[in-house]
């Protein structure tokens, strides 16, 4: 199997930080193209609307956050041509596996919390949903050992 297309999964945690260093290595050794994808889930908007500030207006700040966080993951990578930028919102499984159906992706690269016990004891429940869906392969990292905190 060939991968020329690499999709990395990345939000704001140390998680997606090592998994987005480790697919832009393999990318750089394979030769091959990559995008970063994140996702802004509007239910998290919802959830702190009770701060006296509307759904609607933290959805633009997410959203916002989420494009700054995409413009320093590439600022970090000196590609040419640079990497694909994309910025989705809904369910963030979801989102990722449409996104590499899409492009199309030869593989899916991310970072899990796998603090979900419940769930499951390895994978973080977006990990999960990821690996059962993808249309193509998924290599799923944890953060290095002894940096399990958030960026």
């Amino acid at each position: 199997m060939t991968f020329k297309r690499i999709l990395i999964a990345i939000d704001q945690s140390t998680f997606a930080a090592h998994a987005a260093d480790v697919g832009a290595e393999l990318a750089s050794q394979l030769g091959a193209e990559i995008a970063f994808i994140t996702v802004v889930d509007p239910a998290e908007a919802r959830a702190v609307a009770d701060s006296g500030v509307s759904a609607a207006d933290w959805l633009v700040i997410l959203k916002r956050d989420a494009k700054s966080l995409l413009n320093a993951f590439v600022a970090r990578r000196d590609m040419t041509p640079p990497p694909l930028q994309f910025l989705e919102e809904g369910k963030p499984a979801a989102k990722v596996v449409d996104a590499a159906r899409n492009w199309p992706a030869d593989l899916i690269v991310m970072g899990t919390h796998g603090r979900n016990a419940v769930a499951n004891v390895l994978l973080g429940s977006v990990a999960q949903a990821v690996l059962r869906h993808a249309p193509c392969p998924v290599m799923v990292l944890r953060a290095k050992h002894g940096h399990e905190g958030m960026a």
